[in-house]
């Protein structure tokens, strides 16, 4: 890897490019700055959530997050090169299993609201989705691991279920025509 960032303001990005990780420079407009700059975004939407008051293990389990995003972010500003492992793919499916494991089951959609805990997993949940969505509008044009693609899919359906657990019973249920004529209001 380069050298640590030891000055910031460095005016080489004033021509409309960005260096990456390999030294090779890129539009700033590029499919991989875009998907780069999604999971940043992600990653200081967790860095919010984390301010919030949160059970222990939910805390332990976002910070281990943050790091594994900050390898994302590393393999994708770095052609080529293999950070995220499936191993995180597969710690995200047991964190579902075991936080999907004592809720309720739907019964109809929810809204992104609730207390500001689950509401701030909900805005981490879309941004994770947009991530994805970046990384595959990339994958399209480039080479891309599997895992990269694999874990913002398992994060966002993990961060909804976190926003479920967030919200211990507060979840504000979509007000659908369905319910209404089920309950003939």
């Amino acid at each position: 890897m380069a050298n640590r960032l030891s000055q910031i303001a460095t005016r080489t990005g004033d021509d409309g490019t960005t260096g990456l990780g390999d030294g090779s420079r890129v539009p700033k407009n590029s499919l991989r700055i875009a998907a780069l700059g999604d999971v940043d975004e992600l990653n200081s939407h967790i860095g919010v959530l984390l301010a919030e008051s949160l059970a222990e293990d939910v805390r332990t389990l976002l910070i281990v997050i943050q790091h594994e995003l900050f390898n994302l972010g590393g393999e994708l500003s770095m052609p080529g090169y293999e950070l995220l492992k499936m191993d995180a793919v597969r710690r995200l499916d047991e964190a579902l299993a075991h936080y999907n494991a004592d809720l309720p089951r739907l019964q109809e959609f929810i809204l992104p609201a609730g207390t500001r805990p689950a509401a701030l997993a909900h805005v981490c949940r879309t941004v994770a989705r947009r991530a994805e969505r970046a990384v595959v509008s990339l994958a399209a044009v480039d080479t891309i691991n599997a895992a990269p693609r694999q874990y913002l899919n398992r994060l966002s359906d993990l961060l909804f279920v976190l926003s479920r657990v967030l919200n211990a019973g507060q979840e504000v249920y979509w007000n659908s025509e369905r319910l209404k004529a089920q309950s003939g209001s």
